[in-house]
């Protein structure tokens, strides 16, 4: 069996495990799993369901005839999507074969997105819906937006193996508004779920797409790791290119960020609008990275033809400020040039060099760029703890297991497939699927119960930039907070959440749609009262039965019920539920509603001291762990190991006194001891002197 056939076996099986878990049909569950990937590929910021099959009768080529429409979902209100309408078609089929497709069926389920569209538009269409069904809503939105659209893209998903390779390809245009399509089939997503790779064909093709080669200075001798280049760019030329991609065109960590900061920056904006021949003065440039280049000795120097998986890895408000303000800025943009820095990364190293010069390349931003990167402390420790803390049997298991924090896409599956059959079979028993979480799911879990119900129906990669600004925050100072009381509360938050998912799908009174807001806000409006009643809940029980309590489940229930009614009733004039969702007078309304809970809620709940006192309990049986631990490592690492690091901090002038002292105590092992303070110290100082470069030698290579 071929790695694809076994990605095609392991996805139809989740579909179906996650449908019927949460009540769903398989469509939907589908375009759930599909609007994970697409959002977190940076192919849209969210993603909203709404299927919608039908025929209807129309004029086509001077004839009337029936045309079948379809549509799955859309990208959210455009008008927070820099104007771009995206709409989205899923084709998920249960087939025990892998099913191929080639461009035939592709033009037949394109033009069902496009009769839609077409459709959508039309009063005609909206008034033959039922008000409040989602198509109805879909197509109000597209109407009240229509002036304001710029773009569309079109999106299929499929669990087919497709033959063409479709990437953002120009099909022409919609009453002057230029339409993408963008295939997303089998082979592209196992690439994105098993390495992270979102892109099916990103080369950006200068000279024959954008109007020519750009100018370059090779910056980079022959015995570098390395490729590296200068160029000079216009401005047109890069908002045209940003105008293709988006947001893809970003690093994903750089994509988080720039979602958190605002993508359009006054500063920026002001110089192209008034003073744009100053701009390349102005303006600190790009940093871009790529996985191959080609180029061409012009008659004035070299010219960069074509760059295969450009990455903006720095300037991402540079490059979205130009594209949002080249119609305004009209002749203007043709004295606008950017300097770019460009390093060649092959394939093989991209996966781990590339955030790293990301990293660096933002380490001047003075919102603190690095809360948005992987290898955050802070995501670095819930991954810790995630893989040596064993979580209870609890009511209904044989065995303790533990919960998998994938903090970098693809982890999970990495992992998995180095492994033997054998020890593919004990690591499912130890990480069961469904006890696997992302960065992204962290976020909704946390937000959830910080009564940020609003932000996170705004979807999942908004929601965690919103989280990252906190980011500090929660970590405190040396990520003294971030202990093992912290990642049982954190997990049994996950449990609660994943819980009400299926509970909510399960009711009488749930009439389909907008589950996700449903979920968040009830959340929110149970801790929400808690905390006015001056108690938490359980979460330690929840914990340790690795289940939810009847009294809590029940109280959810009802709070679930009421968040139905607030969000499908939004006030007059508001016809987008979706939209209405995301706002905080739709919380603020759900949250000063009174509910009435059942006698059996109490039993869920505990007064704060008694919970701060167990979590004392535990926080000083893990200091003490923690302490045994840290002298067993510094021992293991040994004295040679931490010469050299003392000797590579302090040429790099990265050591205090202190720290340098610790490290020269270390190095003297076995004449001289640390003390467990030092030890737990020395390893700190080892993290900091890591994440600056020590013991990649890439990274070094490239100083």
């Amino acid at each position: 069996m071929s790695d694809l056939e076994e990605f095609h076996h392991s996805l139809i099986a989740d579909i179906q495990g996650d449908a019927d878990a949460l009540g769903l049909y398989v469509q939907e569950a589908f375009f759930e799993k599909a609007g994970e990937i697409l959002t977190e590929a940076g192919e849209i910021d969210q993603a909203d369901y709404c299927h919608f099959e039908g025929e209807r009768q129309a004029l086509r080529d001077g004839k009337k005839r029936k045309v079948s429409l379809a549509v799955s979902g859309y990208g959210g209100d455009p008008a927070d999507a820099s104007d771009v309408l995206s709409i989205i078609l899923c084709d998920f089929q249960v087939n025990a074969e892998l099913r191929k497709t080639d461009g035939k069926h592709l033009k037949a389920q394109y033009s069902q997105l496009v009769e839609f569209l077409r459709h959508a538009k039309t009063s005609e269409f909206y008034e033959d819906l039922e008000e409040t069904s989602p198509a109805a809503q879909l197509s109000d939105l597209i109407q009240s937006r229509w002036n304001g659209i710029e773009k569309i893209k079109l999106i299929y998903v499929t669990n087919s193996d497709n033959r063409a390779v479709v990437d953002a390809r120009p099909v022409g245009s919609i009453e002057d508004k230029p339409v993408t399509y963008s295939v997303w089939d089998l082979k592209r997503l196992q690439g994105f779920v098993e390495q992270g790779k979102a892109r099916a064909d990103m080369t950006v093709r200068f000279a024959e797409e954008f109007g020519g080669g750009v100018p370059v200075l090779k910056a980079s001798g022959a015995d570098t790791a390395f490729e590296s280049y200068i160029a000079v760019i216009p401005g047109a030329q890069l908002a045209e290119i940003y105008d293709r991609w988006g947001a893809r065109l970003l690093e994903s960590n750089v994509r988080s960020f720039l979602q958190a900061r605002g993508s359009v920056n006054q500063g920026i904006r002001r110089t192209i609008m008034e003073e744009p021949q100053m701009f390349l003065a102005y303006n600190n440039g790009l940093a871009a990275t790529a996985e191959g280049v080609e180029l061409e000795q012009g008659e004035n120097g070299l010219l960069l033809k074509s760059a295969e998986n450009l990455q903006i890895v720095n300037g991402g408000q540079t490059t979205a400020s130009l594209h949002a303000a080249r119609k305004k800025a009209g002749e203007g943009m043709k004295d606008i040039y950017v300097q770019m820095k460009l390093n060649v990364i092959p394939t093989v190293s991209a996966e781990t060099v590339v955030p790293r010069i990301s990293e660096y390349a933002n380490s001047q931003n003075k919102v603190a760029a690095a809360d948005f990167f992987a290898n955050h402390p802070f995501h670095v420790r819930i991954e810790e703890l995630s893989r040596k803390i064993l979580a209870p049997a609890g009511e209904t298991g044989y065995r303790e297991t533990k919960w998998f924090y994938e903090r970098a896409r693809g982890q999970f599956a990495d992992e998995r497939s180095r492994k033997s059959d054998a020890e593919r079979r004990k690591w499912d028993a130890e990480f069961p699927k469904h006890q696997f979480f992302t960065k992204t799911d962290l976020a909704k879990f946390e937000n959830s119960w910080s009564g940020r119900p609003d932000v996170v129906s705004k979807g999942a990669q908004k929601n965690f930039a919103e989280f990252a600004k906190t980011i500090e925050k929660v970590w405190g100072r040396g990520g003294t907070k971030i202990n093992e009381v912290w990642y049982r509360n954190l997990v049994a938050k996950a449990i609660v959440f994943r819980r009400l998912e299926k509970l909510v799908s399960a009711q009488d009174w749930y009439e389909g749609g907008y589950r996700a807001n449903i979920v968040t806000y009830a959340i929110a409006k149970v801790a929400c009262d808690v905390q006015e009643m001056d108690k938490v809940v359980d979460l330690s029980k929840v914990w340790r039965a690795q289940s939810v309590p009847t009294g809590l489940e029940e109280a959810l229930l009802l709070a679930a019920a009421e968040a139905q009614d607030v969000i499908t009733n939004p006030p007059e004039r508001v016809r987008n539920m979706s939209e209405w969702a995301k706002t905080q007078a739709c919380w603020k309304a759900f949250a000063e509603r009174e509910l009435v809970y059942s006698d059996t809620f109490t039993g869920a709940l505990v007064d704060r001291e008694d919970a701060r006192s167990e979590d004392n309990e535990v926080t000083q049986d893990e200091n003490l762990t923690r302490s045994v631990e840290a002298q067993t490592r510094v021992f293991e690492l040994g004295a040679t190991f931490w010469a050299e690091a003392r000797t590579w901090g302090r040429d790099r002038r990265l050591l205090s006194p202190a720290e340098y002292n610790t490290l020269e105590i270390c190095a003297k092992i076995p004449s001289r001891l640390p003390t467990e303070r030092q030890a737990a110290f020395a390893l700190e100082i080892l993290r900091k002197l890591e994440a600056k470069g020590f013991g990649a030698p890439d990274a070094m290579a490239a100083e």
